[in-house]
C-alpha cells in the first residue's frame, strides 16, 4: 500500500485514524545504525510497525524488527514518544493517520540483515555520518537524532 508523509502542510488531508505504532533503533558493534529503505514511501527509515491486539508494546518492537529486518533484538530503553499531529500519513485506501510512535532503542542478538520484499526494499547498516545523504523524513530524523544524542537522559515526549 503507498502511502504520503505530510509534515507540518496546511494542505494535508483531515486526520481519520490514530494507530500505535513503533519504530526501533538498532546499532552494530561499529555504531552503525540498522536502516530499511521502505517500499510504501522509497524513504529511508528505522525499522517499525503498527501495534497488534494482543501485544506489548515491546513485543512489537522485537516483532516488527524481525520481519522488516531479519534481526532479533532485545529492547533496551525508550527513546521517545512522537505524536506531532503535524505528521500526517495518508495511504492509498482512504486512511489518514495522525503519527502515533514509540521509538526505542534494541540490542542486535541474533540473524542477518535481509529484505522482506513486501516494505523494505533494501537493509543496511548506516554510519551516522552518512545520514545526510540518505532520504529521510523529518521525523524519524528526529528520532534517529534523539537516540544519538549523548546528551539525553530521559525521553523525549513530543
Amino acid at each position: 500500500m503507498a502511502r504520503i508523509d505530510y509534515f507540518d502542510d496546511p494542505d494535508a488531508p483531515a486526520v481519520n485514524s490514530v494507530v500505535p505504532s513503533v519504530t526501533v533503533v538498532v546499532r552494530n558493534e561499529d555504531g552503525h545504525l540498522l536502516l530499511i529503505h521502505k517500499i510504501d514511501n522509497n524513504l529511508w527509515a528505522l525499522p517499525g510497525g503498527g501495534h497488534d491486539p494482543g501485544e506489548r508494546i515491546t513485543d512489537t518492537a522485537v516483532r516488527e524488527t524481525w520481519e522488516e529486518t531479519g534481526l532479533a533484538v532485545r529492547v533496551l530503553r525508550l527513546v521517545g514518544t512522537y505524536t506531532d499531529p503535524r505528521h500526517v500519513i495518508a495511504y492509498d485506501d482512504g486512511e489518514v493517520r495522525q503519527q502515533f510512535s514509540l521509538c526505542f532503542e534494541a540490542k542486535w542478538t541474533g540473524g542477518a540483515p535481509r529484505e522482506d520484499g513486501t516494505e523494505t526494499r533494501a537493509v543496511k547498516w548506516v554510519n551516522p555520518a552518512d545520514l545526510d545523504g540518505l532520504q529521510i523524513h523529518p521525523s524519524m530524523r528526529l528520532r534517529i537524532d534523539h537516540a544519538l544524542d549523548p546528551d539525553r537522559t530521559s525521553p523525549y515526549l513530543g
